[in-house]
């Protein structure tokens, strides 16, 4: 087994700076948070299909 190197003692945390909150940025309106996006209709997600129909067929035995 290898020795392990002596560890120095831990470098002094340097002082945190906090941020200053006394003064606040401008509100924003609520009217300028919305985004909107062009968007498509999405596809049929039974692909055309009578899934109702497939269903009963295919439980009823023919």
């Amino acid at each position: 087994m290898g020795r392990r190197a002596k560890q120095t003692a831990p470098a002094r945390r340097q002082a945190r700076v906090q941020p200053d909150f006394t003064r606040l940025p401008e509100r924003i309106a609520p009217e300028d948070m919305v985004t909107t996006q062009v968007v498509e209709p999405p596809e049929d997600p039974q692909g055309g299909r009578d899934t109702e129909t497939e269903f009963m067929l295919r439980n009823a035995g023919f």
